[in-house]
């Protein structure tokens, strides 16, 4: 009863900072609006629901290869009712929240834990590759050379062995358990490439709020190199001002300082729409009652059931 108390304040918390991110640029953000084409505001709105859906596919098989196979509903639950945590400044209310949410579906807080991690990685190791791809010329992202050395680092993090031992350590520093396996090398390849697919859909949004035809891979780049800087503060709750900022660092010589603020301010009510969006459509059909609660199938066969501690490899209950 306290635990589903104080998830429903932490719940109503990150939607109060939500509607205070938007209430705080709601004159730019109506004026930019404006200036655009609606069926670009549209389009662009749409674009960012089936990046986040791709990059949902990729999060629910990195909870797969881990061993715990849910609905993709379920994992959509999981993740973004669980990511608006994101919002609440201190960085650690979205893994509480998905590390509940994913208790209550059959996922052992290790499992849900390592799984946010290693997507965090990965999307930020995709980023920054894209990023270095398509904006060498651009001087803004020039004179933020040190976060491409990133990328090597990243793609050897993401060996298997090295990943596990990584995951295990962290895990260790937060007290639980160990993970029971190596993540498969497949799963990692395939999440890597549905997290590449959503990079390459969330650049469309940039593109259609830019107005230019021939901007597509440079919109894809600079969103890219914007989102890692983002991300990488992470002092600020959602990466707010800083992803905008860096944004119009790398959009700005392009398309004008003016124009890149406006596709900076529209990109950033897109994607806090689109969290609120998904959070809700999620919500309502990853909705379950306890005593109809499924049993999911894990890596190996055997069963777990949603609200029934999960035992690990020595037949002990999970802490």
């Amino acid at each position: 009863m306290l635990r589903r108390l104080l998830r429903v304040v932490l719940a109503l918390v990150a939607l109060g900072f939500l509607g205070y991110g938007l209430a705080k640029n709601w004159d730019a953000t109506t004026g930019a609006v404006a200036a655009m084409s609606p069926w670009a505001v549209l389009g662009a709105f749409a674009a960012v629901l089936l990046g986040q859906f791709l990059m949902l596919v990729a999060w629910r098989e990195i909870l797969a290869g881990l061993g715990t196979r849910v609905p993709l509903r379920i994992a959509g639950r999981i993740m973004f009712v669980g990511q608006l945590g994101k919002y609440i400044p201190g960085g650690v209310w979205a893994y509480a929240a998905m590390m509940d949410l994913g208790r209550d579906h059959g996922s052992p807080p290790r499992r849900t834990f390592a799984t946010i991690s290693l997507g965090l990685v990965i999307n930020l190791g995709v980023a920054l590759m894209i990023a270095a791809a398509t904006l060498g010329s651009q001087e803004a992202v020039r004179k933020a050379w040190y976060l491409v050395l990133l990328v090597p680092v990243i793609i050897v993090c993401l060996h298997p062995k090295v990943l596990t031992w990584g995951l295990n350590l962290a895990l260790r520093i937060a007290r639980k358990e160990p993970l029971e396996s190596v993540l498969p090398g497949r799963t990692v390849i395939v999440a890597v490439a549905w997290t590449g697919l959503g990079w390459l859909v969330y650049g469309v949004h940039i593109w259609l709020l830019s107005g230019r035809p021939d901007l597509y891979i440079v919109s894809t780049g600079a969103y890219a190199f914007a989102w890692a800087t983002g991300i990488l503060t992470v002092v600020v709750p959602a990466g707010v001002g800083v992803r905008e900022g860096a944004l119009v660092l790398a959009l700005g010589p392009v398309i004008g300082a003016p124009a890149a603020l406006a596709v900076a301010i529209v990109s950033r009510l897109a994607f806090t729409l689109a969290d609120a969006t998904a959070a809700g459509v999620s919500f309502v059909l990853g909705r379950q009652t306890p005593s109809s609660a499924p049993v999911y199938a894990d890596q190996n066969g055997s069963g777990s059931t949603a609200l029934t501690p999960e035992r690990n490899l020595s037949g002990s209950p999970e802490a």
